[in-house]
């Protein structure tokens, strides 16, 4: 069995004081400390040596890497594994080299402080990543926590909830949860006008103003909620497309001449851990794509430019695949057919006759 030469420990607000056996067995054997400037702050005076996280990460990670061997003990935020580096340290360097302890997580403090059962809450990072990702979440009753970038979040997500008819949702600010400076703040996404610190966790309890409309996360979104030039899978169509396609845990999609990209979108709607790759040679609509993914909260939505087959070398290989433009190419169902797995999944709708003769012809 290997033993572990990093160890990845989680701390709160309260510092070391706070954490349990293990984590302090973990520091106390420790000979190279790596993490922020406010966690490597919590270690006072102690002599051994310190890095600090560079940007790129990766350039960092190559240092920890080469350090193997040695006791590297790395400080983080709460729970290591909770958005946090404990799941990239874990899949770079491998679980069996890793000990991770975790301390309590920012939405675990939330929900004991607000009386939410954890499991009926979306739990989310806006750190690194774009305030366009809140769209998925936003239905009537849901209730979010939300790990901020900093003291200007807040702000932005009430602004956010506003624009897009969720301003009575409340909202309650965290600043500083388990340590000495905790605070709390609440209020509404339409009056919400406080600032406050950098490390904060924002919770919001969504209410849906009167007249708003509902953005659902099964498939078939109203096709007025898409911008688009008239080249989008109608919503009756795209229902049953996505039925058919049936989106699963961290598949790989292509949407092959994806138009509005809006089987791409919803795909990502159904099953947030999937990847989807839309491929589309028209600059307008790739522009729609990408401003539809920013909108209805397609995270890991990536755009290709270009028309199929040729532009479908080097992508990821897919798990399953929509062709919504050019089903009437022979190349192009050949590639797309070749390209899949085991087991994988190719739908297409074409709408013509020259389309369905093709499809025919294929399927012999």
């Amino acid at each position: 069995m290997t033993t572990p030469w990093l160890s990845i420990i989680g701390i709160g607000e309260e510092g070391l004081p706070g954490l349990n056996q293990a984590a302090r067995a973990g520091i106390d054997g420790a000979e190279i400390f790596v993490g922020g400037a406010r966690h490597l702050a919590m270690l006072g005076d102690d002599p051994r040596p310190r890095m600090t996280w560079d940007s790129p990460l990766q350039e960092t990670m190559a240092k920890i890497k080469a350090l193997k061997g040695q006791a590297v003990c790395v400080l983080a935020s709460g729970d290591p594994m909770s958005y946090g580096i404990g799941v990239t340290l874990s899949r770079e360097i491998g679980l069996a080299q890793c000990l991770v302890i975790p301390h309590q997580s920012a939405f675990s403090l939330a929900c004991a402080r607000l009386g939410w059962p954890l499991a009926e809450v979306d739990c989310l990072t806006l750190h690194g990543r774009p305030l366009g990702l809140l769209h998925l979440h936003l239905r009537p009753n849901a209730r979010l926590l939300i790990l901020s970038e900093d003291g200007k979040t807040p702000k932005q997500v009430a602004a956010m909830l506003k624009a897009n008819g969720y301003g009575n949702s409340t909202i309650t600010v965290f600043e500083h949860m388990g340590g000495a400076k905790e605070r709390r703040h609440d209020g509404t996404a339409r009056t919400w006008r406080r600032n406050t610190a950098d490390l904060n966790t924002i919770a919001v309890d969504c209410r849906i103003d009167p007249d708003t409309v509902h953005l659902m996360r099964t498939a078939g979104l109203a096709d007025e909620v898409y911008q688009h030039d008239g080249q989008i899978t109608k919503r009756e169509v795209r229902a049953v497309t996505i039925a058919a396609l049936s989106p699963r845990p961290g598949e790989v999609f292509w949407d092959v001449g994806a138009g509005a990209g809006s089987i791409a979108i919803e795909f990502l709607r159904a099953e947030p851990t999937a990847q989807a790759i839309a491929i589309e040679q028209n600059p307008k609509r790739i522009a729609n794509i990408i401003a539809n993914g920013e909108n209805l909260g397609a995270g890991n939505l990536r755009v290709v430019a270009g028309s199929a087959p040729a532009a479908l070398k080097g992508l990821a290989k897919p798990n399953v695949i929509f062709i919504g433009g050019g089903v009437s190419d022979a190349k192009v169902l050949n590639a797309c057919w070749r390209a899949l797995g085991p087991n994988g999944r190719l739908i297409a709708n074409g709408i013509t006759m020259e389309a369905e003769a093709q499809l025919f012809a294929f399927m012999q």
